[in-house]
């Protein structure tokens, strides 16, 4: 996130810095009035206290004198600015250069607000008016590399704001913004070291608390990042977001301490409007389909409103295939592309073209080889601009384009916003809705979203038949047999998992796994953690609700193949909510291990359901945590029953449709051709149901 203000003497704002220095009057256009003097400067004096009315009534009043007034028509274009009108600022500054058209600051104000317009290029061309102008004009270079990090021309931002820090040494926003754009290049350890210098030239510098903390986070220095952030929240109460994205991190640290009063004050946030979390943060923390719905359209509202400067897609009659785009940042070694890749291989290339757009690492992996080599075109876009992606997508003929993304990591919603194809649907990255009206479909089936539950979502349903998740029914398991020893297991008891990530364990699941331990002597619960933290916390949390700590094993990354193999060294699953296993626990089935779920009322947390129902056992599902406890319970006391449930699992990973991944392309490939059916028919997106 890069930040900076809008005026060197003020001490506010947005994005770029504007200006609020008056010409010299030798270099105002009309002769100086006394009167006009004092209205003028008592217009600048109430500007520099941030009293944007009072400022706007004086400049107003000498322009009612003398319309040609150079400052008082430019600073009334700052205002405008600060006050979150960049189409009027943009305007009277551009009015203002007319009339003196050799001011720098006035360059760089208009930069600014054609920046806010999303008018990237005209920005740029402003700010290297200001330049030309005034070559030591740091605030300028630094507006310029905000402008140039935009469309992701990264290297060029960071000459920017170098080029801004050595002639303005002591610039605390061009530390913080040349911070982000070296996070941008994965430089972390670099962007580290500019965000610290710009907390030492601005100890209270909020927001350069803020990117650090994202950059430990990346670091998974998450100790260390959660004090960051907790410096940010203290300086900036309001901080846009970081309310729920400092509770999460503390859920992926098991630092539950305030965690009922936090959710509370999420819930009133939202329901007054205001921007206290993102969507995919607030899914592992609330049940409620309503508030996530909420959440996500205030997200989208301030991150990625609908841009129509592409204008719309001129529609194309019907070639003989259907151009599907893939977009992700995700096409390496990654969860999404373990369930997809299968898909990408099947699809019938007779009926339809297959491109996938990558915007994330380009790490040379195993899933990266293997899924590069099955679309028809495979485009690195990371280095293009969200709207530059959109326009190449249109250039290509996508006819329908899925995000793989949503509001999880590396998000690039923006292509969406820009309208990359004439139907556009959200699959799979992010589990809900977007809440935005230019993603046409999520795909679903009725358990993730009953009929009663569409009101919550901005898109048109497509059902699948069976479950909305895909699945590769090429996923190897290693033949390594695994001691119990080797994890630390004991050779005797039951040993339950729950491999889920820790932000997925709230405190409610976690007090109900404690009584299920308490009630079947001599088991353990075997967990992943990615962090020491996290498991200090689990056992401390153990501890103070009577059960021995050492009853907890914890598990660490592995290889898929080495991590699905030592599933076979527990017994049973134990799901967590409101945030369910995914692809975690199709993972688990794969290797032969029952989950026990229980439902709740997100999609995310009847995902486990979904594929529960789609291998065909749904004695696993429960509705409520008690009855969720007493199958825990009764499968643990009952070693027949719970062999009947494993030698099921054998017999039907095989047979019914959760693997299927032949069945499963047929009925994805059913929803996208009845997508664009409806395109093609000039019919507005509607529910879709795919016969099984």
């Amino acid at each position: 996130m890069h930040e900076s203000v809008f005026f060197e003497m003020i001490p506010i704002v947005r994005r770029s810095q504007i200006s609020n220095r008056a010409q010299h009057p030798e270099q105002q256009v009309v002769q100086p009035d006394s009167e006009i003097i004092k209205i003028f400067h008592r217009g600048l004096s109430s500007h520099q206290l941030g009293q944007f009315t009072q400022a706007m009534t004086a400049y107003e009043q000498v322009l009612s004198k003398q319309p040609k007034h150079f400052d008082a028509l430019h600073l009334l274009g700052v205002v405008a600015a600060q006050t979150n009108n960049p189409s009027l600022a943009a305007e009277l500054i551009g009015k203002a250069i007319k009339i003196n058209p050799s001011s720098a600051y006035a360059y760089s104000n208009l930069g600014t607000a054609l920046q806010e317009l999303k008018r990237l290029d005209d920005a740029l061309a402003s700010y290297n008016k200001a330049i030309a102008l005034k070559p030591d004009y740091a605030e300028a270079f630094n507006n310029r590399g905000n402008a140039l990090l935009k469309p992701k021309r990264l290297d060029d931002a960071l000459a920017s704001y170098n080029k801004a820090i050595a002639l303005k040494p002591d610039y605390a926003e061009a530390f913080n913004n040349r911070g982000t754009a070296l996070q941008e290049l994965k430089r972390l350890d670099v962007a580290l070291a500019s965000y610290d210098k710009a907390i030492a030239l601005k100890p209270d510098y909020a927001e350069a608390f803020y990117n650090r903390g994202t950059a430990l986070q990346e670091f998974n220095r998450l100790d260390e990042a959660l004090a960051s952030y907790n410096k940010a929240i203290a300086l900036k109460p309001d901080y846009e977001f970081l309310a729920g994205k400092r509770l999460h991190l503390r859920m992926k640290l098991c630092q539950w301490t305030d965690f009922p009063e936090e959710i509370e004050a999420l819930v009133k946030g939202l329901q007054e409007g205001k921007s206290v979390t993102q969507p995919y943060e607030l899914s592992g923390l609330l049940d409620s389909p309503e508030l996530l719905l909420k959440a996500s359209q205030l997200y989208a509202d301030v991150k990625f409103k609908k841009q129509e400067a592409l204008g719309p897609i001129l529609k194309r009659a019907p070639d003989g295939k259907i151009r599907i785009g893939y977009y992700s940042a995700d096409f390496r070694n990654h969860a999404v592309s373990y369930l997809m890749a299968e898909l990408f291989e099947l699809h019938d290339k007779s009926r339809f073209e297959i491109l996938g757009f990558s915007f994330g690492s380009n790490a040379n992996d195993e899933m990266r080889q293997r899924v590069s080599k099955t679309f028809d075109r495979f485009i690195d876009v990371r280095k293009m601009s969200d709207k530059e992606v959109s326009k190449l997508s249109r250039e290509l003929g996508v006819d329908v384009a899925v995000d793989l993304v949503g509001y999880t990591k590396d998000s690039r919603t923006s292509i969406f916003a820009e309208r990359a194809a004439p139907v556009q649907v959200s699959y799979l990255g992010y589990i809900g809705s977007m809440g935005v009206d230019y993603i046409d479909y999520i795909i679903a089936d009725k358990i993730v979203v009953p009929i009663e539950q569409q009101l919550n979502y901005s898109e048109k349903i497509a059902y699948l038949p069976n479950s909305y998740q895909v699945n590769d029914s090429k996923r190897k398991i290693s033949d390594r047999q695994y001691t119990k020893k080797e994890f630390g297991l004991p050779e005797e008891g039951f040993i339950f998992c729950s491999f889920n990530n820790n932000f997925k364990i709230l405190p409610a699941i976690f007090d109900g796994w404690m009584r299920i331990l308490k009630a079947v002597d001599s088991s353990v619960l075997w967990l992943f953690v990615d962090n020491h933290t996290a498991a200090v916390n689990l056992r401390l949390e153990a501890e103070n609700r009577g059960v021995d700590s050492n009853r907890l094993v914890f598990a660490t990354n592995m290889p898929l193949e080495d991590h699905l193999a030592r599933y076979r060294l527990a017994d049973l699953m134990l799901d967590t909510l409101p945030y369910n296993a995914g692809t975690t626990a199709s993972h688990a089935l794969w290797a032969g291990l029952p989950v026990l779920t229980c439902m709740g009322k997100l999609f995310v947390g009847r995902m486990a359901a979904s594929l529960l129902g789609a291998i065909d056992l749904p004695e696993l599902i429960t509705t409520s945590l008690e009855e969720y406890e007493a199958k825990a319970i009764e499968l643990a006391s009952n070693p027949d029953k719970l062999r009947e449930i494993k030698d099921k699992i054998g017999r039907n990973r095989q047979t019914t449709p959760l693997f299927d991944t032949k069945l499963f392309t047929r009925h994805i490939e059913a929803a996208y051709v009845a997508m664009y059916d409806r395109y093609q028919g000039e019919l507005p997106p509607d529910v879709i149901e795919v016969i099984k």
